[in-house]
């Protein structure tokens, strides 16, 4: 019993190698850490900007999706720091609506493309191609994502969801990344599937 426990632990330890050099290799150590704050908002699609450790969505306005609804550039002059990410915002008075009902903003898991978490892979996030979708942001890696998401929204929204909070939240986003890539949900469709089903959809004028 006890070398088949000490065979189990050389496995994990060895697929935790694995995994991360894997996950090493796709995005490099500045992935690994940018995205992943030591706080309740892990992981995030952040990266380093000049004045930011962490800037969220490249610095676009998240304000600005609910109030204007269009996809707005934020300014170094008005940014706010929660939970170890930073936020910047197109106005003073959006960054003063912010700071006072941070999550109210707050795009869905941590504004990494939604399509892609219906597949459990927290990845891309194009600021630009967005959705407000019962009162909550949304992002998609793309035209083609956002697409894709759309073309059974119930279904989505709730494969989204669930894998967003059962495997997730509060994980690695690079390690998350890695597993999932190598070990697939059922589910899974390739960009070329998922393009083909798009495709389709626009045939049938759906």
């Amino acid at each position: 019993m006890r070398s088949s426990l000490h065979l189990g632990r050389l496995a994990r330890a060895a697929l935790t190698a694995m995994l991360l050099a894997f996950a090493l290799g796709l995005q490099g150590c500045a992935g690994f850490i940018v995205q992943n704050p030591d706080s309740p908002l892990k992981p995030v699609n952040a990266a380093e900007a000049p004045g930011a450790g962490r800037l969220l969505l490249q610095g676009y306005d998240l304000v600005a999706y609910f109030v204007d609804g269009r996809a707005t550039p934020g300014l170094a002059a008005h940014q706010s720091t929660y939970e170890g990410v930073d936020f910047r915002f197109a106005s003073a008075e959006h960054k003063a609506m912010f700071d006072r009902d941070p999550t109210r903003y707050l795009p869905q898991f941590g504004g990494f493309c939604a399509n892609g978490m219906v597949y459990a892979i927290p990845s891309g996030g194009d600021p630009r191609t967005w959705s407000l979708i019962d009162g909550k942001l949304y992002v998609f890696g793309g035209q083609g994502s956002k697409d894709a998401f759309e073309l059974d929204l119930p279904g989505t929204l709730k494969l989204a969801h669930h894998y967003w909070d059962t495997e997730a939240a509060g994980r690695n986003s690079v390690l998350q990344r890695a597993y999932r890539l190598t070990w697939r949900v059922p589910h899974y469709k390739s960009s070329e599937e998922i393009a083909r089903l798009v495709s389709e959809a626009k045939a049938r004028g759906k």
